[in-house]
């Protein structure tokens, strides 16, 4: 498509859009008594309209039928974490069965790693992207620490090339054949947080498959965001968070991706009794017998109140269709791509580093400011516009990063025309 850079266009743009009804479906915070630009679905989405009315249902469940409401409330909450499996599954291009909600992000990958990083004195080390978000970085080393390995020769950070700020697929590759020996587990995010770079998932599975290692990826900027293949593509684990681009709320429960060839392995796993065989689960036995599937790496009972409004927003991926999504946030991103290089083309005052290539990105562009980057930050967002400022990882750059994250189910073509003009204008 041939863009132009001006509003009107913008508005054209809006009302061709299939999916402009669903931004009606949220609730968009306000500025000076007007709905703010909000780009920063990426750290936490918007609120589904009808995420107050489940919780309310789930509520006077609670309030008329108390412990009754595990097997007699509208939704039984002894079966909750079923009920999001279909649209998970879909969402990661996976089977029901592999799929399940359950605690948080971290607390998930600690758990993966418990059955997927097996260390022995041939294969101990852990290849992950460098600048990996900081949570993953401490479950790793942790990781690593408690089987008694040392970090700094147990942990390989593959690193863009010089001048560069984004990982080559080449280098990647290379760094896993040099070291695949001693590989015991490849751990990539799905999208890069930093950069918002897509990392592609067959290729980096295959090349670990074939060094002999386990692959695992953390999804947390990549669901409900880009394209997902988890069981095609052949990744052994996944997890991943449910509060930022699947609009569950706060602290939202998370979930987890077990391929179907790992369900009877003799992996290792710990236990709790909500992974516990569900016909037997309440005899109280000893023994651990794990329930089919992903739903066997289950600890606890399920949030309700919590996974409630998740639902509610799952309701709306399943509604609005995956690859209609994606066509909306490739072209959605492409026009704000086109307006920040047209307002800047020598890049004088910013870079973006986020790739160029929409196969390589989702919906986020990172730019890099060179100079009063916190200044033009702050004039941006008191144009009411909600973005997200990072500090530099760069050290010949004193500045930082503008990420900006506009989503398909909510923002609008003319929203990333209004963040462009403000953004020169702040600069």
């Amino acid at each position: 498509m041939k863009f132009e850079n001006s509003l009107s266009f913008a508005r054209q743009l809006d009302k061709k859009d299939s999916l402009k009804k669903y931004r009606k479906q949220f609730l968009i915070p306000k500025h000076k008594g007007k709905p703010c630009i909000y780009f920063t679905g990426n750290s936490l989405g918007l609120q589904p309209i009808k995420a107050k009315k489940i919780i309310l249902e789930e509520l006077k469940d609670w309030e008329k039928l108390a412990v009754e409401g595990h097997l007699q409330s509208k939704r039984p909450w002894l079966y909750y974490h079923k009920f999001s499996k279909k649209a998970l599954a879909k969402i990661t291009g996976s089977f029901p069965e592999e799929v399940v909600a359950m605690n948080q992000l971290t607390v998930n990958l600690h758990l993966m790693m418990v059955s997927f990083y097996r260390p022995t004195a041939q294969r101990y080390k852990i290849l992950i992207e460098a600048g990996a978000f900081s949570s993953d970085q401490y479950a790793v080393e942790s990781q690593v620490k408690w089987h008694r390995y040392n970090p700094d020769s147990a942990i390989i950070e593959v690193k863009p090339r010089p001048g560069e700020f984004t990982l080559r697929q080449e280098d990647i590759l290379e760094e896993i054949k040099s070291h695949g020996d001693e590989l015991a587990l490849i751990l990539f995010s799905g999208v890069q947080y930093f950069t918002g770079q897509l990392f592609d998932f067959k290729s980096i599975t295959e090349a670990g498959h074939k060094a002999g290692a386990y692959v695992g990826f953390d999804l947390a900027h990549a669901i409900g965001n880009v394209p997902l293949n988890l069981h095609e593509d052949q990744v052994d684990f996944a997890v991943w968070c449910g509060y930022k681009y699947l609009n569950s709320g706060p602290g939202a429960v998370a979930g987890a991706f077990v391929h179907k060839r790992h369900h009877q392995s003799s992996l290792p796993r710990f236990a709790g009794w909500w992974g516990h065989y569900e016909k037997e689960r309440f005899q109280m036995k000893k023994g651990f017998v794990p329930m089919p599937g992903a739903d066997g790496w289950q600890l606890s009972n399920f949030p309700v109140l919590n996974g409630a409004a998740q639902l509610t927003s799952l309701d709306l991926f399943m509604e609005a269709g995956t690859s209609v999504l994606r066509k909306k946030s490739e072209l959605l991103t492409a026009y704000l791509f086109y307006l920040l290089k047209e307002a800047d083309p020598s890049e004088h005052s910013y870079k973006i580093i986020t790739p160029s290539d929409s196969a390589q990105r989702g919906c986020q562009l990172s730019i890099m400011v060179w100079r009063n980057g916190k200044k033009a930050f702050k004039k941006i967002s008191e144009a009411g516009i909600v973005a997200d400022w990072r500090e530099s990882q760069n050290p010949n750059n004193p500045s930082g990063v503008i990420r900006v994250a506009p989503v398909p189910l909510y923002n609008t073509f003319e929203d990333v025309f209004r963040f462009s003009e403000t953004l020169k204008n702040s600069l």
